[in-house]
Parts: structure tokens; C-alpha cells; sequence
């Protein structure tokens, strides 16, 4: 009964008490996760090759397209879910947990297979240089033969947030981590594995996780079930997921896209240039992340109080989400521009490599307070069953106007219109989202 306990935080109390609740234990995840994302990238930076810094970065947008299907089906089935629990209708709930798990477990199958079988075309289209070519393969394919996992060790924690279950996402997410933490350094730098090492440690981890979720969701889950039946009896079920969740999922393999437009474009300055930019993203990447797990942890909370027409208190948490998301962007902004000759040197051994990184770091940094406001503002629009707006603003910001920024910013002013095209596009986004906001609140009014 613990998870129906939990029900107290989504409809009653405090505001900042229950975004504390439910954002803390999503950003612990998160920082975890950063954590050992940043031990990857340094554990392989004590083997002093630059070429395995780049064909991290170079995989990348492979990752992010996994980390697409796993947010997307995560984020509209937890959506659905904390609708359903917030209408009271468990029985729904189930249907909808169980459709995003098996389509989950589908489509990580059909991406293995296709994926490893596309191997040489994939890593040509990301912009694999040929000195970089034998380490990109090698994390590439370890990478995709576990992608299963990947995808269900993610889905699954987003799934069983839902119902209040913060504390079995979290334990999951550790193991996971810590595994990872664990075996990073053993095939890194003992069984000299390189950049393939990090990512059988990283797909471990995520069997781990998924290992764990999947028994407690069968021992105690009191909404989410793995019983196939569920799905069957209502099979466009995972469509309704699929069009809450595809905002975040569009927003991720968006973002894939352009970090291969990007590598393609800095692979005409230097394999030097894709390891500057795969170390800088780093900063960038503890700020987005943050205040995507602020977001999403608190998903549920403008989901259930949509759903229960409390549209006072779901104001409320919009309006104190906005101060936390736009606090963090500052505070992550300051810190790593102040710290950014040791953050940058963490990753980057060589002198005039790790100077281009501080530079393009401290230049794709300035906007950090400004990226919250988006995701905050595509989380709404998910949690009051605006779909189609959620996903004009995801491709807005990381399709419609990064990519051509890209391009554009690079024939003007070349490798520093690069980092240029970041900051220009996120300006541009923050905007539009604003506008989206107030167009939809002045339509409820």
C-alpha cells in the first residue's frame, strides 16, 4: 500500500513539498547518471587517445535515439498511467503499462537486429572519420546488441513512477550506475577494452536494473504489470502512449540528428574538434539533464492534477517548477564556466584540445538558464492532453531551428558558429515556448 500512501503528495500539501518529493529522486537518478556518463568519458581519457574521446561522441546520437524510444513510451506511459490513477481507474492503468512494456521489449529487438546489421552505413553517416573508425565500431556494436536492456531498464523506472514507487526507480537507477562504476575502470583500463568497455559496463548496468524492476513490478506493482493480456485487450492503447510521449521522443532523436550534423560538420576541422565538442557537450549535458529530471519526476503531478481537474494546484506547480528549472539552469551555468579549465581537463589531456573545449564550453554554457523553460512548458502541454503542441515545440527547438542554425552559423562563421548555432536556436526555442504557454492559457481562461 505504500505506492496508494504516496497519493497524498499528488493532490494535497504543500506545492514545493510534493515537486520535492517526486523531482529529488528523479534528480538523484539523473546525477548518478552523470556521473558515471562523466566516468566513461574519464576513464577513457587515461588511455591518452584521443580517438576513443571522439568515437564516444560519434555513437552518441545512437544512444540518444534509444534514449528517444525509451523516454517516449516511459514518459506517455507514465503519463497515461497517472491520468488513470488520478480518474481512479486501475484497471486502465494496467492496460496502459503493460502496452508500453511490451512495445518497448519489441522495438528493442527490431533495433538490435536492424541497427547492427546497418553497422558500416550508420557509422558513416555519423561522420566517422577513419582514425576514430575501429573504436566507434567497437562501442557501436556492444552498444546495439544490448539495446534491449537499455531501452527496458529506462521505460520501466519512468513506468513505475507512476504509481508513487519513487524509491524502486531510484534503487534501480543506482544499481545499475554502480555496476557501471564498477566494471568502467576493470574493461577500460585492466582489460584494455577501451571505448567498447564502456559500453559493455553501460549495458550491464541497464540488465541490472531491468532484472530488478521487473521482480518488484511482479511482487508488489499495484498499477503497472508486465501480464501481456492487458495489452491484448485493448491494443490502441500504446497509440495514446506513443502520441502523449512523442514530444520527449521526438526531442531526443531531433537532438541525435543534430549531434551528427554537428560531428560531420566539425569532422572537416580535425578529429581534435569532435573530442573538444564531445567534452564540452558534457556541460551542457549535466544542465539538460537536470532539469529534464525535474520535469519528468514531477510529470506525474500536472498529469494527476489534470486528471482530477485541479487546475489551482496545477497551475501552482507550473508556476514553482519554473522558479526551480531557471534556478538550476543558473546555478549549473556559473559553476561550469568558474570550473570549466578543470572540467574540460578531466576529459582532454592535450593542451590545445583541451583549450578549444574551454572555449566552446564556456560559449554553449550561456544559455543554460533559459533550457528548463522548455521542457517545463512540453511537460504541461503532456500533462493536459495537448499532444500536437508538445511536439511542434520539440521539433522547434531541437530540429526546425538547430539543424539549419548548424549549417548556416558554420558557413558565417565556421567552427565557432558551431557553438554559436546552439545558443541562437535555444533563444529562438525559449520564445516560442512562451508564446505556446500563454496562447494555451489564455484558450483555458
Amino acid at each position: 500500500m505504500e505506492q496508494m500512501e504516496n497519493e497524498k503528495y499528488f493532490k494535497e500539501g504543500s506545492v514545493w513539498k510534493s515537486i520535492f518529493v517526486m523531482a529529488v529522486p528523479s534528480v538523484v537518478i539523473i546525477l548518478v547518471m552523470i556521473f558515471y556518463n562523466l566516468a566513461d568519458m574519464f576513464f577513457i581519457a587515461m588511455l591518452n587517445d584521443t580517438a576513443q574521446v571522439a568515437a564516444i561522441s560519434l555513437v552518441g546520437p545512437v544512444f540518444s535515439i534509444l534514449a528517444a524510444v525509451s523516454m517516449m513510451v516511459g514518459n506517455g506511459g507514465c503519463t497515461t498511467i497517472a491520468n488513470a490513477f488520478g480518474a481512479k481507474d486501475l484497471e486502465e492503468g494496467k492496460i496502459y503499462s503493460s502496452a508500453s512494456i511490451w512495445f518497448t521489449v519489441t522495438c528493442g529487438v527490431l533495433v538490435s537486429v536492424i541497427l547492427l546489421v546497418a553497422a558500416n552505413p550508420m557509422l558513416k553517416f555519423l561522420g566517422t572519420p577513419e582514425d576514430a573508425w575501429i573504436p566507434a565500431r567497437e562501442y557501436y556494436n556492444v552498444l546495439i546488441a544490448g539495446s534491449t536492456f537499455i531501452l527496458l531498464g529506462n521505460t520501466l523506472a519512468m513506468l513505475v513512477r507512476a504509481e508513487g514507487a519513487m524509491k524502486e526507480s531510484l534503487v534501480s537507477n543506482l544499481m545499475g550506475t554502480v555496476m557501471n562504476l564498477v566494471l568502467d575502470p576493470l574493461f577500460i583500463l585492466v582489460f584494455r577494452m577501451g571505448a567498447a568497455g564502456a559500453a559493455l559496463a553501460t549495458v550491464l548496468g541497464n540488465v541490472a536494473a531491468t532484472i530488478y524492476l521487473a521482480v518488484y513490478i511482479l511482487r508488489k506493482a499495484n498499477i503497472v504489470s508486465l501480464d501481456i493480456r492487458y495489452a491484448m485487450k485493448k491494443p490502441k492503447a500504446i497509440l495514446r502512449v506513443l502520441a502523449i510521449g512523442l514530444p520527449n521522443g521526438i526531442g531526443s532523436v531531433l537532438s541525435g540528428f543534430a549531434s551528427t550534423f554537428s560531428n560531420q560538420l566539425l569532422a572537416s576541422y580535425g578529429t581534435n574538434a569532435i573530442a573538444a565538442m564531445a567534452a564540452a557537450g558534457k556541460g551542457t549535458m549535466i544542465n539538460d539533464y537536470l532539469v529534464m529530471a525535474v520535469c519528468m519526476g514531477c510529470q506525474p503531478l500536472l498529469s494527476y492534477s489534470y486528471g482530477a481537474k485541479d487546475y489551482g494546484r496545477l497551475k501552482e506547480i507550473i508556476k514553482k517548477l519554473l522558479i526551480l528549472v531557471f534556478g538550476l539552469g543558473t546555478g549549473v551555468m556559473v559553476l561550469c564556466i568558474l570550473f570549466r579549465q578543470g572540467l574540460i581537463g578531466m576529459f582532454l589531456k592535450e593542451a590545445v584540445v583541451a583549450e578549444l573545449g574551454v572555449q566552446m564550453l564556456t560559449i554553449l554554457m550561456l544559455t543554460s538558464p533559459l533550457i528548463g523553460i522548455g521542457y517545463l512548458v512540453t511537460s504541461y502541454l503532456q500533462a493536459i492532453n495537448k499532444p500536437m503542441q508538445a511536439i511542434v515545440l520539440s521539433v522547434l527547438r531541437q530540429g526546425a531551428l538547430l539543424i539549419p542554425s548548424l549549417y548556416i552559423m558554420n558557413f558565417l562563421f565556421e567552427i565557432y558558429g558551431i557553438m554559436w548555432a546552439y545558443v541562437v536556436s535555444t533563444v529562438l526555442a525559449t520564445a516560442a515556448a512562451m508564446g505556446l504557454y500563454f496562447l494555451q492559457k489564455s484558450g483555458r481562461e
